[in-house]
């Protein structure tokens, strides 16, 4: 773990943390191809939504619902991963504002949380529809970055 910063105060606890996990674990799922007994992992993703849930708005707790379903969906943990899955898919279909690239992020996860939880079907339409919306993504380094993810989708 990273130095502590001495300046930072109690009040920001909460968020440091929340960014530390939360980077620490898209690091892990984007470069650990076993994950299954990884529970470093597991736990990193649950402490930063338990950190955003305290010091973030809904749209970090949210991203944190958002990373729950991939690294669920990553462990085959398919029932928890589709239920993280539905409720960040929900929230950010309804926003207006939801950027491309983070768009095709909630189809993807969502697509991949359909697959751990056997739901073909919707596995299908989520895969196709994330296929679309990273076509869709205009600068190519956020492209990239959703790329990682997607390329470990498997694709059936």
């Amino acid at each position: 773990m990273t130095e502590i910063p001495e300046n930072l105060q109690p009040e920001n606890w909460h968020r440091y943390f929340a960014i530390y996990a939360n980077n620490a674990a898209w690091n892990m799922s984007e470069s650990l191809e076993n994950v299954l007994n990884h529970t470093e992992l597991l736990d990193a993703a649950h402490a930063s939504a338990w950190h955003w849930r305290v010091a973030g708005a809904t749209i970090n707790q949210m991203r944190s619902t958002m990373l729950l379903a991939l690294i669920h969906s990553r462990m085959n943990m398919g029932p928890s991963a589709w239920r993280y899955a539905e409720t960040m898919k929900k929230y950010f279909i309804e926003i207006a504002k939801t950027p491309d690239w983070e768009l095709a992020f909630v189809y993807a996860i969502h697509a991949w949380a359909a697959l751990a939880c056997g739901k073909i079907d919707e596995y299908k339409a989520s895969y196709l529809k994330a296929r679309s919306c990273l076509e869709a993504i205009q600068d190519p380094e956020d492209r990239a970055v959703v790329m990682k993810t997607f390329n470990l989708i498997p694709n059936i």
